[in-house]
């Protein structure tokens, strides 16, 4: 991984809310950690088997940030999964209706949200067609790749 796509994930890591961010592009697996609301980054870069360790020179991270994942009990109907990490937003703007609320009839292509990453807005649309019985997520907080969205009954 170059250290043009480092930059730009640490980059990431400190504008957002994001506390945690992993990526593995082949054998390589880089994790960066929001150790407090400073821009204080830990970047380590691992290879498999035996290979060499490298960790930028950084101030020393405290106790990781546990990120609190939502327990969904018994879930009856289709989840809608976020697709990528960012943030999540309701409405295409600040003051416009959110795309969906609890109640709403989708069908499979509507727009259910946005969530923004890298500063690009991305359209995540309904894979099913149903009711929206549950949004598991608040309006601006950041999302997990795989996190619960949507429950669309």
């Amino acid at each position: 991984m170059d250290l043009r796509k480092l930059k730009t994930l640490i980059d990431l890591v400190a504008e957002s809310d994001i506390a945690e961010l992993e990526v593995t592009e082949g054998e390589s697996k880089v994790r960066i950690v929001k150790s407090s609301p400073a821009p204080q980054n830990q970047v380590v870069m691992m290879q498999p088997q035996g290979g060499q360790q490298y960790a930028p020179a950084a101030a020393p991270v405290a106790a990781p940030v546990a990120a609190a994942a939502p327990v969904i009990a018994e879930i009856k109907g289709h989840v809608v999964k976020s697709p990528m990490v960012g943030t999540f937003y309701r409405s295409s703007a600040p003051g416009s209706p959110a795309f969906v609320e609890v109640g709403s009839t989708v069908k499979e292509g509507d727009t259910l949200c946005i969530i923004e990453a890298m500063k690009l807005l991305n359209e995540i649309d309904a894979d099913a067609t149903g009711v929206i019985k549950e949004i598991l997520v608040e309006n601006g907080q950041p999302v997990e790749f795989g996190q619960p969205l949507f429950i669309i009954g």
